[in-house]
């Protein structure tokens, strides 16, 4: 709309509709659940907690997706199997099956997604795995591990630190393996990149840059940084000593847990597909609980908000890809 539609006196009350919370989305599930014939023992509640982010349409695409594929299986009732997959074709793209892939980059992708794993396992503030799979789809490319994002509004230090360490999980796995690195982490590094640039130049999170934001919602009208060049250099140092830091403190972790990676990707090069369940099984429960939200009032998706002084930026959501 042409900004001048929303001068004062023209269209005063503006209402925005954010991506619906868990509650919001468990309700939009039963809607689109009424005329497909589910399982007695369908959870509507785990299926909302598996998709996070998902709009209305994206829900009803679950929906009709998982009908399909029981009705290829002549199955009578769509089961939870069936909106796994039909969750997986929504966010992954189409299985590519014909893909042929050689057995040396099979394993460097399965250690690479066992970083992943291992990394969120064994980090406080990252988020609770849901699956890890090394099955070739259209657009996550060569395997993907699938999280549940927390439904909070504010992130510290900390929690943002450990999401870079578990996005870098891959990269570092294939260096301590394999002593070399190959080009499957390239999203992960788009990730993180933007991660630490937001903590430095938006949230105000570095000492040596201090609580400045640059953030500008109208930056693309001007042709010129709000900063000049000496803190533009001084911003790309602490970036790269962020990242660093992180790989390092990554690295340490998956060596010490060298056993638990190994054991996972030699399991996901039998099996191809993971889910926390399997994982419990092979290396023992996530030593951290998982935080219940209080069932006080529904609470936006603040994950996929698009208001950039309260919420994380758009990548956190991408599942870390090879």
């Amino acid at each position: 709309m042409d900004t001048a539609l929303l001068r004062p006196g023209r269209f005063d009350r503006q209402i925005t509709i954010d991506r619906p919370d868990l509650v919001g989305r468990e309700a939009i599930f039963k809607v689109h659940l009424m005329p497909i014939k589910v399982s007695t023992k369908l959870d509507v509640h785990k299926l909302a907690e598996q998709t996070p982010g998902f709009a209305g349409a994206d829900i009803a695409n679950v929906c009709n997706e998982a009908a399909l594929i029981a009705a290829r299986k002549n199955k009578e009732a769509v089961d939870m199997s069936d909106f796994q997959d039909a969750i997986d074709r929504v966010i992954g793209g189409l299985e590519k099956k014909n893909k042929i892939i050689s057995p040396e980059e099979k394993e460097i992708i399965a250690y690479h997604e066992a970083g992943h794993a291992i990394c969120g396992w064994f980090l406080e503030h990252a988020y609770p795995l849901l699956k890890v799979t090394i099955v070739p789809r259209g657009s996550a490319a060569l395997g993907y591990a699938q999280y549940t994002p927390k439904e909070q509004y504010l992130y510290n230090t900390d929690q943002l630190i450990d999401q870079i360490c578990m996005t870098l999980g891959g990269r570092a796995a294939e260096d301590i393996f394999f002593g070399k690195i190959s080009t499957g982490a390239s999203n992960d590094l788009q990730q993180i990149t933007k991660i630490a640039y937001s903590m430095v130049t938006v949230y105000g999170m570095n000492s040596k840059v201090g609580n400045i934001s640059f953030y500008d919602p109208q930056q693309e009208n001007y042709f010129t940084k709000p900063y000049s060049e000496e803190t533009g250099r001084m911003i790309d140092d602490e970036v790269r000593l962020l990242i660093e830091s992180a790989y390092e403190k990554t690295k340490a972790l998956l060596t010490e847990r060298r056993g638990e990676v190994e054991q996972l990707a030699q399991e996901l090069l039998v099996k191809e597909v993971l889910f926390k369940s399997d994982v419990e099984a092979l290396i023992g429960k996530r030593p951290f609980e998982e935080k219940k939200l209080l069932d006080i009032e529904p609470e936006p998706e603040s994950i996929v908000s698009e208001e950039p002084s309260t919420s994380l930026p758009e990548e956190l959501k991408t599942p870390p890809s090879i």
